[in-house]
């Protein structure tokens, strides 16, 4: 097969993934982005396409519970990975702890960035539950205590072009707390 710009050829792969819970055999071009994948090719728009390069966090998804910029993941690098979308967060019409936080906490404004955000919070909420620490964690040899500084520190891959940092960051803390979080006014 040929592209029709250049008239070099095209390599395509047949991958496997697990998107949102679901085994998908997808056959891909090799030059294709994860996120590019996931929007075009199986219709899941949730991850947006912001700068295209990896700085924005806009195409955040999980793979392998790990968050990744669909951006920049080659789909062919991602074959064998299970991957999570925001619309695989919920469980069912059950919405997903740092969902409910987002929508209690007005953590969104336009909501472009909103997906990226979720899937790297709740990115956020495992890795500090496993002990890893961040470059502002203060004891590297306890759990993390996810205070407004290393939610921040955590999440600064995602960028909102609304500035509803102050929202992001009380939704990720109340997400993280089982008790409900006192605002603090600055």
């Amino acid at each position: 097969m040929e592209s029709a710009d250049s008239g070099a050829p095209v390599t395509r792969a047949d991958i496997t993934l697990t998107v949102n819970g679901d085994l998908l055999r997808i056959d891909v071009d090799t030059r294709s982005s994860l996120l590019d994948v996931l929007r075009e090719g199986l219709g899941l728009t949730g991850a947006k396409k912001g700068c295209d390069h990896g700085q924005c966090g806009a195409c955040t998804v999980l793979a392998d519970g790990r968050r990744v910029n669909a951006c920049l993941l080659l789909a062919v690098a991602a074959d064998g990975l299970e991957v999570t979308t925001v619309e695989g967060l919920a469980d069912g019409d059950v919405l997903s702890p740092v969902q409910e936080a987002f929508l209690g906490r007005d953590a969104y404004q336009c909501g472009y960035c909103t997906p990226g955000q979720l899937c790297s919070a709740t990115a956020v909420l495992d890795e500090a539950a496993r002990g890893w620490p961040s470059a502002v964690t203060a004891d590297v040899a306890d759990a993390p205590d996810l205070d407004d500084a290393e939610i921040r520190e955590r999440m600064s891959g995602n960028l909102c072009r609304c500035g509803a940092y102050v929202n992001i960051v009380a939704a990720v803390r109340e997400a993280a707390s089982p008790e409900p979080v006192q605002e603090v006014v600055r």
